[in-house]
C-alpha cells in the first residue's frame, strides 16, 4: 500500500492564474493607451515544483518561458514548444553555446566571460540575447561603471552578426514591499539602458500585478516575468493570493494514520516543545520534513481536516506531524489533513507561520510524495 500522503497539481489553476496576469496587464496597458506587455511565464525550478510537462501546456497564452536550466529549455522543445525560450542566467561555458543555437533560445547577459566566450563562437545565425544591467540588486548585472565596455563588446557582436540584440533587462529587489526602492531602480535603469528604443524586462511577480509601474516605464515592446504568482501563490505580505484572484496549482495533503488521547500535563513529539494544556485528541499525520514539510513550523501553524481548520502542536518529525483535533469528532484514522493549498490554508499563510515563504515550501516538496494531475 503507497504511504497516504499526495501532492495535487491543478492545470486548470495554472492557465487560471497567467490568465489574471495577462488580463491586469491589458488593464493597464488600456488605460495607458499602449500594447500590453508580453509574458515571459517563469517556469525555473521544475516550475515551482509543479512539473514541467504539467507547466508547459498550461501556460500555452505565455509569449514565451524562462529557465535556468538547460535539461529544462530541451524539455520544453520535446513538449512542443516553438515560442521564445529564455535563459535566465545565460550560459555556463563555452560548449553550452552549441546547445543555445541548436534549440534556438534566448540568453541573458551578465558578466564579461560571457561576451568573452560570445565572441570567439561562430554560429550560422546570430543568438539572442537581453543585457542585463544591475540596478540594485547586486547579483547579476553590468553596473554603470561595467556597462560601456560591455556595450562596446555588444555592439561589436551586433555587427559581426553573431548576436541579435533582443534588449535590456533588471530586476527588482524590493516590489513586493517598498515603491521607493522599485521607484530607484527604474530610475536607475532609465538613465543606464544604451538601447532605449529596444525591448526591456524589469518586472517580476510583485511588480507586474501592481501595474502601478507601468506608467513610468517606457512605451516600447516590454515582457514581464511573473513567477510565484502564475502558482497561485502571493508575492506580498500584506495581500493574499485570494485577494489578487490566484487559485492555488499545487495541494499538500495526506492521511491521519493514529489518534492519541492525552491528559494535561503530557508532551508530543521530539523536545516536548508542546505540552497538553488539558484532555487532547491529537491526529498522527503521514508528512514530515522528508516529504518537505518545513521542520521549523511551529505549534499553531495552520491544517484543514474534515472541513475545520486545526493546528500543528509539537515538533515536525522525520516523517511525521500532529495535529489537535479534539474540537473535531469526525476525525479518524484515514481522514484527510488539507496542510495547505485548496481545501487548506494558503500555502503562504503556511509559510509566515514558519518564517519562511510560500516560494520554498512549493519547490521543497520531495520526490518521494508521490503527485497527482488534474485532468480537466
Amino acid at each position: 500500500m503507497p504511504r497516504p500522503i499526495v501532492l495535487t497539481i491543478s492545470p486548470e489553476a495554472l492557465t487560471h492564474n497567467l490568465d489574471v496576469v495577462r488580463q491586469r496587464l491589458q488593464h493597464s496597458a488600456d488605460a495607458l493607451g499602449r500594447a500590453a506587455p508580453k509574458v515571459w511565464a517563469v517556469i525555473k525550478a521544475n516550475a515551482y515544483g509543479h512539473g514541467i510537462q504539467t507547466a508547459v501546456p498550461a501556460f500555452f497564452a505565455a509569449d514565451g518561458l524562462a529557465m535556468l536550466d538547460f535539461e529544462e529549455a530541451l524539455l520544453c522543445r520535446q513538449l512542443g514548444w516553438q515560442k521564445p525560450l529564455l535563459l535566465l542566467e545565460g550560459f555556463f561555458n563555452y560548449d553550452d553555446l552549441s546547445l543555445v543555437a541548436a534549440h534556438d533560445l534566448s540568453l541573458v547577459l551578465h558578466q564579461p566571460e560571457q561576451l568573452e566566450m560570445l565572441s570567439r563562437f561562430a554560429s550560422r545565425k546570430p543568438l539572442k540575447a537581453y543585457l542585463k544591467i544591475n540596478t540594485g540588486m547586486n547579483r547579476l548585472g553590468f553596473t554603470a561603471a561595467t556597462l560601456p565596455q560591455a556595450w562596446a563588446q555588444l555592439q561589436t557582436l551586433i555587427n559581426e552578426r553573431q548576436l541579435d540584440f533582443l534588449g535590456a533587462m533588471t530586476h527588482f529587489s524590493w516590489a513586493d514591499e517598498s515603491a521607493e526602492a522599485t521607484r530607484a531602480q527604474i530610475e536607475t535603469f532609465l538613465a543606464l539602458n544604451p538601447a532605449p528604443q529596444a525591448a526591456f524586462s524589469v518586472c517580476n511577480s510583485a511588480a507586474t500585478l501592481h501595474t502601478q509601474w507601468q506608467a513610468l516605464l517606457p512605451a516600447t515592446e516590454q515582457w514581464v516575468r511573473p513567477g510565484i504568482c502564475l502558482y497561485g501563490a502571493s508575492p506580498f505580505v500584506a495581500e493574499s493570493a485570494a485577494q489578487l484572484d490566484l487559485q492555488p496549482a499545487q495541494t499538500l495533503s495526506a492521511e491521519i494514520i493514529s489518534i492519541q488521547e492525552l491528559d494535561a500535563g503530557q508532551v508530543i513529539g521530539y523536545g516536548h516543545t508542546f505540552t497538553a494544556r488539558g484532555p487532547m485528541r491529537i491526529g498522527v499525520v503521514a508528512c514530515g520534513y522528508a516529504d518537505g514539510y518545513p521542520r521549523h513550523a511551529p505549534s499553531g501553524t495552520p491544517a484543514v481536516v474534515a472541513g475545520q481548520r486545526t493546528e500543528l502542536v509539537g515538533r515536525i518529525s522525520m516523517d511525521m506531524l500532529t495535529i489537535d483535533v479534539t474540537h473535531i469528532p469526525a476525525a479518524g484514522v484515514g481522514s484527510q489533513v488539507h496542510l495547505w493549498g485548496a481545501g487548506g490554508p494558503s500555502v503562504d499563510e503556511v509559510a509566515q507561520h514558519a518564517g519562511t515563504i510560500g516560494y520554498e515550501l512549493v519547490t521543497a516538496v520531495t520526490p518521494r510524495v508521490p503527485r497527482q494531475i488534474i485532468q480537466s
